[in-house]
Order: structure tokens, then sequence, then C-alpha cells
């Protein structure tokens, strides 16, 4: 259910096919040429602008230090740099996150169904429908089969859109009339006039998906996914810069329908600006291109949605539920990860129904405002600022969360953008905070104590759950560390071969705190050798093995492997 079901083996181009899918969702079919053709380019520099840099920006500046860490979430990066606290707030504001972005998928279905049946299907009986349809393959599926249909709705949804825009522009009189008509209408207008209050709002609306899409676990999910760090960094920026270019597709089709049926889309546009393209498909093109529109429209919709709702499931299990039940077995976390994913959708299908009426664009803008002021600054911070404490996170997420309620609650919201205030508050926090005198303790998370955890267990304490998370999960952090140089790859180096000692010695016990089989913990060992290109274990003829170092020596014989 979350990215190691993969064992990072996608390939570039499905790196790239999946990140673009998930982010080609409801808001760019509907929501962006609904913002577009009321207020031109300027009013949709969230969306594509924002969201797709933010692509770029990960792949540029966080997909490289991320894969080499290894993470399974990336609410864990929070608990290894700042302890188990910040952990916690951070997923739970990254799972509010979510609510927004995937009730824009689910009002996207009901708005697709209501038409497709003629009104005879209403609105919030579609998003249950929806719904349904999504949870379908994504609670049984994983990521696994995210990622395949992803790369299979990116092609419905490319060649589906790029074929109407063709024939729209045909029934138009040509693509240049299109663009002679926006330009004349003045949508490519992208810069703000010179005012102090423009320019904050239109900075404010570029970073909040820029930024504050950054620290979310469908994103992770997907550079972790890959199969090497040159498709985890190249991956997210090709399509970044291939869903800002694509988006203007359904730019083209809005505005074509102005000059398609000029009277009836003036009139949608003043009710309800979403319905203009739907409606221009349904009744001013052939069947073929209605099934073609609405398969597009469904791959987009499904694609983004069955991301989001794997994304914060794995999020509340791995970094919430497991702080309450940290000896989770496979069959248990598998169980657990499907409840979440079932509950989290009744959720979602709740909060769309209440919010019937908001606009799609509006709904998705707004999810990432609390991502932005409350977890961005941590996780820059945290990985470009060595400097940066606990106690700064911890002031960067208070002071920046309080901004932002206070400017969007009272009437200075009006005056300067709440979630840039927020987010200044959250830089200032984390500066003083971290500078300042330490009133809280500097805290860091579980694998930087493996090497604690070991002479411990050496000296006969046992093999307590903290192994279960290092034979699970942090013997790839020690792995890549071994390969570093200076001083903290010499560290690494020592705790990679003082860890395989150990468990070559206590093999069962350490299969046993991880609640598997020795079989299964060796078959585990054998993947992780796979994935990061080196023998870990040398294999007996009579089936034992020892730990292998660099220069494939053996330390020990792993009885039972």
């Amino acid at each position: 259910m979350c990215s190691s079901d993969l064992g990072r083996h996608l390939p570039l181009v499905m790196i790239v096919t999946t990140t673009f899918a998930t982010w080609f969702g409801s808001e760019t079919v509907l929501g962006i040429p609904a913002k577009f053709v009321a207020g031109g380019l300027n009013s949709v520099v969230e969306d594509p602008f924002g969201a797709g840099t933010c692509l770029i920006l990960v792949g540029l500046f966080f997909a490289g230090k991320l894969y080499k860490m290894t993470l399974l979430t990336i609410s864990d990066y929070y608990r290894e740099r700042y302890g188990r606290g910040i952990e916690v707030v951070c997923s739970l504001i990254i799972i509010l996150s979510y609510l927004g972005w995937v009730s824009a998928q689910v009002t996207a279905l009901g708005l697709v169904f209501n038409l497709l049946s003629g009104g005879t299907i209403s609105i919030p009986v579609g998003m249950v429908l929806g719904t349904a349809s999504i949870l379908a393959y994504t609670l049984f599926g994983g990521m696994w089969s995210v990622a395949v249909t992803d790369f299979i709705q990116m092609i419905i949804l490319v060649v589906g859109l790029a074929i109407i825009a063709v024939f729209a522009a045909g029934q138009a009189g040509g693509a240049d009339k299109v663009i002679a008509l926006a330009t004349s209408k003045e949508l490519f207008k992208f810069l703000p006039e010179p005012d102090f209050g423009q320019v904050m709002f239109f900075l404010a609306a570029a970073i909040t998906m820029m930024f504050g899409s950054i620290p979310q676990q469908d994103v992770f999910q997907r550079v972790m996914s890959a199969k090497d760090v040159k498709a985890a960094t190249r991956g997210p920026v090709i399509g970044g810069i291939s869903y800002i270019l694509f988006a203007f597709v359904p730019m083209f089709l809005v505005t074509s329908a102005l000059i398609i049926m000029p009277e009836q889309a003036e009139t949608l546009i003043k009710e309800d600006p979403q319905k203009v393209i739907p409606t221009l498909v349904m009744e001013k093109m052939p069947f073929v291109m209605q099934v073609l529109f609405f398969g597009a429209l469904l791959s987009a919709l499904k694609s983004t949605a069955s991301a989001t709702l794997l994304a914060p499931s794995v999020t509340f299990v791995e970094n919430i539920w497991r702080q309450f039940f940290p000896r989770m077995g496979d069959k248990r976390e598998l169980w657990t990860m499907r409840v979440a994913v079932l509950v989290f959708s009744v959720c979602v299908c709740a909060y769309a129904i209440a919010l019937q009426g908001t606009p799609i664009y509006d709904m998705v803008s707004g999810a990432y405002q609390v991502t932005l002021v409350g977890a961005f600054v941590p996780l820059v911070a945290g990985l470009y600022w060595t400097r940066a404490t606990t106690q700064g996170a911890v002031f960067s997420i208070v002071l920046g969360i309080l901004a932002w309620l206070l400017f969007l609650m009272t009437s200075a919201g009006a005056t300067f953008p709440a979630q840039l205030a927020g987010f200044l508050m959250a830089i200032v926090g984390m500066v003083v905070g971290s500078l300042g005198p330490q009133a809280l303790k500097n805290r860091h998370g579980s694998h930087h104590h493996v090497v604690g955890v070991l002479a411990h267990a050496e000296r006969g304490g046992g093999a307590d759950h903290h192994l279960l998370r290092a034979a699970n999960q942090g013997l790839l952090h020690l792995c890549v560390g071994a390969q570093g140089s200076g001083a903290n790859g010499a560290h690494f180096h020592l705790a990679t071969r003082r860890f395989f000692h150990l468990l070559c010695k206590h093999f069962g016990r350490a299969a046993e705190a991880s609640f598997v089989s020795q079989p299964t913990l060796s078959t585990q060992l054998k993947k992780l050798e796979d994935e990061i290109g080196m023998a870990l274990v040398e294999r007996a003829r009579a089936g034992g093995a020892g730990v292998g170092s660099s220069g494939g020596s053996a330390d020990a014989i792993l009885a039972g492997a």
C-alpha cells in the first residue's frame, strides 16, 4: 500500500507519467479553464504555474536528498530531524490538506455523473458513486495499481484532449482565431498591476501550491518508487514542465467555446463556468468526441483521486497509528491501511457534499495553505540549514498556523493574504526558535539511535521493537550511509557492520522482533541488496550466510537464513 510495495523499480518514463497524471486532475480540466475564461492567466498563477513549478522544485532540490534517505513516508523525515512530536503534528497537517484536494476530484465526479445522466443522477449521488469507483482499485490494488493505471490514464488523457482540441479548433475556424480572441480579451495577461495589494495576493497565490504541495505524501511516494536517483530527480522536473504546457489545452477549449457557442458560453460563465467545456462537448461534438472527452476526464479524476486517497492513509498508519501500536504485524498493518483508506474516503465524500457549490479550483488551492504555513518551512530548514532545531520547528509551526488563522478569520485577510502572512511568520519562528536559547530539547528520530540500541542488545537487552524498525526500514539508511565519505560515512559504516554482526548472531530473535518469519526477513535482505546494488550477506553452501564487508570478507555466519 505504499512506495515500498514497488521495490523502487519504476523507470523514468513511469515516474514522469505518474507525477503528471496525479497533478492533472479535476481542477486542470474543469477548474483552470473556468478561472482562465473569467480572469485570464493572472487568475491561474496558482495552478498550473505554481503546481507545475512545485514538481520542478521537488526534482531539483528535494528528490535527491530524500531518495537517499530511503524514508517510508515524508513524515518520517520530520521524526528523524525533529522528533516524534513534530512528526505527528506535520502528519496531521498533511492529512488535513488532502481533504480539500480529494474533495475536488469527488465533486468533479459528481458533476460528470450528473451531466452524463441528463440530471437523473444528482450531484451528491454522483459523488458517492465516484468515491466508490475510486475506492475499489485503490483499496485492493495499492501503489502498484495506481502507478500502472496512471501510466494508462495519462495516455488516454493526452491523446483524448489533444484530438478534442484539434476538433474544436476546426469548429471555431482555426486555432489562430481562438488565440486572437483570447488576446483581444486580454486573457494572456499574466503579471498583476503595479499595486502593493495585487502584487502580494499574486505572490501568495503563486507560492501556495508551489511550496505548499512539496510536503505531500503522493509526490514523495512517486519519488521513492523510482529505480534510481536519476529517475527520482528528472521525473518530477519533466512531469512538471509537461503539466504546465498541457494545461493550456483545456484553456484553449474553453476559449473555443466562446466562438462555437457564444451566447450559451456567456450564460454558463455567469452561472457555473465549470460546465462550459462539458456542455461544449455534449452539445456541439459527435459521440466519438464525447467518449474521448469523458474518458480523458475520468482518467484524470481517477488517477489524481486514487493517489490522494492512498497517500494520507499511508501517512496516518505509519506516522500516527504506529505511535500507539508499534508492533503491528504485516497482516494487521495491511488491514489497518485498508480501513484507513475506507474511513478517509467516507470523510472526503461527506466533506465534498457539505461544500457543494464551492468552485473546484478554490477547493484545491485552499487545501495547500495549511501545509504551506505549517509543514514547508521545517522541511526546507531541516534539509538545508544545519542549525535548525526541534524548538525552531515548534515555533515555526505554531506561529505560522496562528498567523494564518488570524488573517483568515479577521478583516486583515482582505488587505494582506493569510497564507503569505503565515508563511512569513513560519520563517521567523524557525529562525528565532533555532537561534535563541533552547528551552526545548533538540530531538531526532529512531534511526539516529540504532547504534545505541545495538549496544543495548549486545549487552543482553534483547531485540526489542526498535529492532523491528531497524530490520524493516533502517537497514537501507545504514547501508546508503556506509557508502558515504568522511566522518559520517565512517560512522554509518561502523553502524552497518555492528548491526549485521548482531543480526547474524540473533537472526531468529531479529525476525521475531520484526513480527515476520525468518525466511521473510531473509527475503527482505535480498531485496535490499538488489535495491542498493551491493552484497550485504555472503550465503554459504550449507545454507548459512556471512556479513559481507566492503571488501567481501565475512564477519559471522547467519544461521537459519
